[in-house]
C-alpha cells in the first residue's frame, strides 16, 4: 500500500512521486495541518453539518495520518494517474478516489500561499517579485498544455481542440525563475489552442531590468523591451521536413500540481 512510510526511506523514489524532497515535505506539515482544519473543522463533518460524535467516532477514513493525505494528492498532481490506478496503490476504489481528491485538492493552494511559495496570479508584478529578486533575473517562458474533458458546446469544442497534443487541452503559461527552479508567475487558464505568444501579449508581463530569459519556438517574435531572450534554432532536418527538432528549454523540476488551481 503507499503510504508515507513505503516511501520514507528512498528518498529519490519519493522525490520522483511527489516532486518534494523529506526536507520541503516535512516543512509542508504545519501548513498543510492549519489549511486542513480551516476546510475541515473539527467540530463539523464534511458537509458542514455539527458533529454529533466525537472526533474520531466511526469508521476511520481510508487515508487517516495527515502525511497520507499529502501523499496521496501530491503524487496525483505529479503523475496525473487515471483515477483508478491511483486508487489502486492505496487500497481505494475509484469512486473512493474521487471523493479524496475533491476533499483534499482545496488544502494545497492554501499551504502553498501560507508558506509564500505560490506562483503569482499576475504577470504585472513580476519584476519587483522575491522570486525575482534571488539573484540574477534568470527566467524562461513556456506555455504547458494538459488534457482536459471534450466540451459539449460547439464553440469552446473548436477552442480547446489542441492540434499539437490531438486532444482537448486547458492552457497556462508560466514564468519559471531558473536560478532556483521556482515558478514565478502562472498565467490565466487559458484554451488550449491559443498560441504561445499571444497569450503572452495578454498577460503583459513584466520583468526586471537586464534580464534574460529563454524560451522555445513557439513563442517567436515575442521580443518585449529590456529583454534578452534566448531561443533556439531549428535543425537543418527540421527546416527541410524530416525528422528533427530545436531544443527546448530545461523544464523546471518543481511541483506543478496548482497550476489549475
Amino acid at each position: 500500500m503507499l503510504t508515507y512510510p513505503t516511501l520514507q526511506d528512498r528518498p529519490r523514489e519519493f522525490l520522483a512521486a511527489t516532486g518534494l524532497t523529506h526536507a520541503e515535505f516535512a516543512r509542508l506539515l504545519p501548513a498543510f495541518a492549519t489549511a486542513y482544519a480551516a476546510l475541515s473543522p473539527p467540530d463539523k463533518t464534511l458537509e458542514g453539518k455539527r458533529r454529533q460524535r466525537r472526533v474520531g467516532g466511526g469508521a476511520p477514513g481510508a487515508l487517516p495520518p495527515r502525511e497520507d493525505k499529502r501523499l496521496f494528492i501530491l503524487v496525483s498532481q505529479r503523475t496525473k494517474p487515471l483515477q483508478t490506478m491511483h486508487g489502486c496503490p492505496c487500497d481505494l476504489s475509484q469512486p473512493q478516489t474521487t471523493h479524496g481528491m475533491h476533499h483534499v485538492l482545496p488544502v494545497l493552494p492554501r499551504a502553498f500561499v501560507a508558506l509564500d511559495v505560490a506562483p503569482d496570479r499576475n504577470a504585472s508584478r513580476g519584476a519587483p517579485s522575491l522570486l525575482a529578486l534571488e539573484g540574477a533575473p534568470n527566467w524562461a517562458l513556456d506555455g504547458t498544455e494538459r488534457r482536459r474533458h471534450r466540451p459539449q458546446e460547439a464553440i469552446a469544442h473548436t477552442e480547446h481542440d489542441s492540434g499539437q497534443k490531438k486532444a482537448h487541452t486547458d492552457k497556462n503559461l508560466r514564468l519559471v525563475y531558473e536560478n532556483t527552479g521556482k515558478v514565478s508567475d502562472l498565467g490565466p487558464t487559458i484554451a488550449g489552442k491559443t498560441h504561445d505568444t499571444k497569450a503572452a501579449d495578454a498577460a503583459s508581463i513584466t520583468s526586471p531590468g537586464n534580464a534574460t530569459r529563454a524560451q522555445d519556438t513557439g513563442l517567436q517574435g515575442y521580443e518585449p523591451a529590456g529583454i534578452l531572450s534566448a531561443q533556439p534554432k531549428k535543425s537543418r532536418k527540421a527546416r527541410h521536413g524530416a525528422w528533427g527538432s530545436s531544443a527546448s528549454i530545461t523544464s523546471s523540476p518543481v511541483p506543478v500540481w496548482w497550476w489549475k488551481m
